[in-house]
């Protein structure tokens, strides 16, 4: 097609194989959009087309995808509010017309097993590295390993016993990722070796926690999706890793900045001594 359908906080352009989605930059744009900049939805990738109408004069267009064929759908497991659906197109009501002949020329463009979940992802997860900050520690993801590093003020005595946490990608089965807008969010990772019950997430090394201001979603779905997307090409091709990446053999100065940080205001509540403090801002620093 080639056509281009400019909608509320998103561009659409119509291909010959699929759809490139483009999100705007803006202050009223969902910093989900922001951050995923823009998407390649491969025609595979999707399970059908609608338009219904939407709030306040305008009408939505929704490319519906596949189960198991996008990683960010997939670790979401319909738990985004519809706003931040980047599959969903909000247009004014007068086009609705146009968004009706090109949801008619995408549905015609749909092959015939769309209801059959895929078997491998067709939508690229976002680039690595990732990070974020959570309540009780920073998670990082090189494309090899997961790392869980606590922080003082945050994490349970069962994590600060268990000490940082760092996860090869061969040990991982999967990833739970429960909304930082519900209660009790969390972003959990499945061992292949884990026990059948699993902890409660705040005394789980292998979770990270969320709570106001933390794990915000823009930051953790993106984390989980890159995750899934490696767990997955780990069993076949090996997961592309940037050089600066693969070389790095450095801590991230700004996560020991924020470590050290947390020890002070411990150190200035007097829940830790003068030799504790010393010692372990002497520690963070030797891993500069």
């Amino acid at each position: 097609m080639g056509d281009v359908l400019a909608g509320i906080h998103a561009t659409w352009e119509f291909e010959p194989d699929s759809v490139l989605i483009r999100f705007e930059r803006g202050i009223r744009t969902p910093k989900l959009f922001t951050a995923l900049r823009e998407r390649r939805i491969p025609h595979e990738a999707l399970e059908s087309v609608t338009l219904t109408p939407g709030k306040r004069g305008t009408v939505v267009l929704h490319a519906v995808p596949r189960p198991g064929a996008d990683p960010l759908m997939e670790a979401a497991a319909g738990q985004l509010k519809d706003g931040c659906d980047p599959y969903r197109l909000v247009l004014p009501a007068e086009r609705e017309t146009l968004a009706e002949y090109y949801a008619d020329e995408l549905r015609a463009l749909l092959g015939p097993d769309t209801a059959e979940p895929s078997e491998r992802y067709v939508v690229a997860a976002p680039e690595l590295p990732q990070s974020f900050k959570a309540y009780d520690g920073k998670a990082s993801f090189d494309g090899r390993q997961v790392s869980f590093r606590w922080f003082w003020t945050g994490a349970s005595s069962a994590k600060w016993k268990a000490g940082d946490q760092t996860f090869p990608l061969a040990s991982l089965c999967g990833v739970e990722w429960r909304s930082p807008e519900v209660f009790d969010g969390y972003l959990r990772l499945l061992r292949r070796d884990a026990d059948a019950v699993a902890p409660q997430a705040d005394q789980d090394p292998a979770a990270v926690v969320f709570g106001l201001g933390y794990g915000p979603v823009h930051e953790s779905l993106p984390f989980a999706a890159a995750v899934l997307q490696a767990i997955r090409g780990s069993s076949g091709a090996p997961v592309p890793v940037p050089a600066a990446v693969a070389s790095a053999g450095r801590r991230d100065p700004a996560d020991i900045a924020e470590r050290i940080r947390h020890l002070g205001e411990l150190h200035r509540a007097g829940l830790v001594t003068d030799a504790e403090f010393s010692a372990k801002k002497a520690e963070l620093l030797a891993e500069l």
